[in-house]
This record gives C-alpha cells, sequence and structure tokens, in this order.
C-alpha cells in the first residue's frame, strides 16, 4: 500500500522503498521506518509528508520524514527494535480485544512468568526460538530487556479490569522469536515449563521443545531507534 501511494503522488516518477524488517500477519506496528529513494528533488518535505498521509489508507500514519546520507542503510544501520506483546487471562473478553490482544482462557501464574521473563535478558543461545532453524544460523542474541508488566499503554472501555503486555527490546529478532518466547512464558504460566526449563533452553545442545508459537494478533513492534 505505501509503494502505490507513491506511486500515485509522484505521478509515475521513479522511486524505491526500502523496509527496515518484516512482521507476520496480524502483527501491528506502533512505528516502523522505511527508507526512500528519489531520482528527483522535493522542495518542502513537509508537504510532502502531508500529501502522503492524506493517500495513505485509514490504518496507516506516516509521523515524520528525514533526510539520510547516502551511505545510510535501513536494514544494515545498528538499529533497537522494541515489541510489545498485550495478553490478558482467565476468561473469555469482548470480541473487539482481539486485533490487538490475545486471550488465554486458562489461568496462568503471572508472578511466575515475571520472573522467568527476566531470564531472557542478556546474550543467550536462542536457536529453540525461532522458527524451523538451521544450522547455518546466528543464534548468539543478546535481549536487553524482557519484562512482564501490567498494561496501562492500551486502554479501551471494552478491554478487560486487567491486562498485561510482555516488553521485550534488542538489536534484532528471528523469524517468531518474540511469539515463541510468549509460547513459553504462557507454558511457564500454566505450570507446564519450569524456570529451569526456561534457562536450559538458552544453552547449546538443549533438549527443551520450544514448539507453542503463540497467536499474532497480540504482537505489537512499539519502536524503532536507530543509533
Amino acid at each position: 500500500m505505501i509503494d502505490r501511494t507513491f506511486n500515485y503522488i509522484l505521478e509515475g516518477k521513479r522511486f524505491k522503498t526500502l523496509t527496515s524488517g518484516r512482521t507476520d500477519a496480524m502483527v501491528s506496528a506502533n512505528e516502523a521506518a522505511f527508507e526512500l529513494f528519489l531520482y528527483h528533488k522535493i522542495d518542502n518535505l513537509d508537504d510532502f509528508l502531508e500529501l502522503f498521509n492524506f493517500n495513505l489508507p485509514q490504518d496507516i500514519r506516516a509521523l515524520s520524514i528525514v533526510p539520510v546520507t547516502k551511505d545510510f542503510n535501513i536494514i544494515q544501520d545498528s538499529k533497537i527494535k522494541e515489541y510489545l506483546y498485550v495478553f490478558a487471562f482467565g476468561n473469555k473478553f469482548h470480541p473487539f480485544c482481539a486485533p490487538i490482544m490475545t486471550t488465554i482462557l486458562d489461568e496462568l501464574d503471572i508472578e511466575k512468568m515475571k520472573v522467568a521473563a527476566k531470564l531472557f535478558e542478556g546474550e543467550h543461545y536462542l536457536k529453540s526460538y525461532c522458527y524451523k532453524a538451521t544450522d547455518n544460523g546466528i543464534y548468539n542474541r543478546e535481549i536487553i530487556v524482557c519484562e512482564i508488566v501490567e498494561n496501562n499503554l492500551f486502554t479501551a472501555n471494552f478491554f478487560p479490569k486487567q491486562s498485561f503486555v510482555l516488553r521485550v527490546k534488542g538489536k534484532g529478532f528471528m523469524r517468531n522469536q518474540i511469539r515463541l518466547m510468549m509460547g513459553a512464558l504462557i507454558q511457564v504460566g500454566k505450570n507446564e515449563f519450569s524456570l529451569s526449563d526456561i534457562e536450559n533452553s538458552l544453552k547449546p545442545d538443549n533438549d527443551i521443545s520450544i514448539n507453542y508459537i503463540a497467536p499474532a494478533s497480540g504482537l505489537i513492534l512499539n519502536k524503532v531507534d536507530f543509533l
């Protein structure tokens, strides 16, 4: 949709876009970033941004536009991504919650899940948290922040009285990594996994099977910061 909008407002002039990454279907993005290559000069960036926003679909809004040098590469340049996973448990809540919140019908030990989440912080071997991992991947990764907190970021009158957010921050994430981490944490909350299972899953040559991929609908790419 973004390329289609550019093609319209640029009236067929040459351009190219490059994104900083992709997300699964049904995953939301509060902030994302892409690089726009133009082959002609734009006189007023503010006017260009306004025109771009006016023609974008209702579910996409451009927040800002910043000039970069020709050496900048949105894929290769160092960046920090923050993901949020919004969830509630113990009941079936209003259907309007479904696009941005996952509901776990079972009761969960949320305090145990909070302890388990902190175990992901630091540098670990995360092959178990990569969907269809191969023997050629780079699986030693650093997670800067991993915590479960009460949700006070997203509210609506149809939300349950209490909901929670898994917040994960790092330089790069593998396919389905956050959803596999969330799946493991849900299994901790159900007492299907122990804290030791999580610790062992972060070590090379472990025999812990991580195969529960949490639903995509609770996951939000919250922020992308370039260093």
